[in-house]
């Protein structure tokens, strides 16, 4: 297997540069080289973290790019951070990922023998969702209006009608 060194994913022998970031790629000879095993932020790092040094796999996160501005201003960290593991338990902290459901096992699947992860469902979203004209936006978001209009209408006038049905019975 072979790794970068710079973004740390893993891709098999037969590649000479990073998918990722384009760097030259180098042959893992330790099993604790660290490597990367899912990106994360907030409470889902901490997630994960914890199901990953609860089954005795030493993890660590290297900050992809600290948003200082944000951090300032909601007293909440919201960078983005890769999970790194040893090469040697990336198989089982793959496993404890999908099993916690940080990763899909429809997303992103390990396939042995020297083969990197590969992601099965890269559908963008154009083709997903159809894209809206002006006209089409523009006419939802007044039919929306209107009927936002209507059903507070409903409401007082409905409140409206309760209460002087109950002012009759009682007056």
């Amino acid at each position: 297997m072979k790794y970068c060194k710079k973004c740390r994913h893993i891709h098999n022998d037969s590649e000479v540069k990073c998918s990722v970031c384009g760097k030259s790629l180098f042959k893992i000879t330790d099993d604790n080289t660290p490597v990367y095993i899912i990106s994360a932020s907030g409470f889902e790092l901490q997630r994960i973290k914890t199901a990953l040094e609860d089954s005795g796999i030493p993890c660590d996160n290297i900050s992809q790019k600290r948003n200082y501005s944000a951090e300032a201003v909601t007293g909440y960290d919201t960078s983005e951070y890769d999970v790194l593991v040893p090469y040697a338990a990336y198989e089982k902290a793959y496993d404890i990922c999908v099993g916690i459901g940080a990763i899909k096992e429809g997303e992103e699947q390990i396939i042995e023998d020297d083969d990197i992860t590969v992601d099965s469902n890269t559908v963008s979203l154009d083709e997903k969702f159809e894209q809206m004209s002006g006209v089409k936006r523009t006419t939802v978001r007044v039919v929306s209006a209107i009927l936002l209009l209507i059903i507070i209408a409903f409401v007082v006038y409905g409140t409206d009608f309760i209460t002087g049905f109950i002012k009759n019975l009682f007056g």
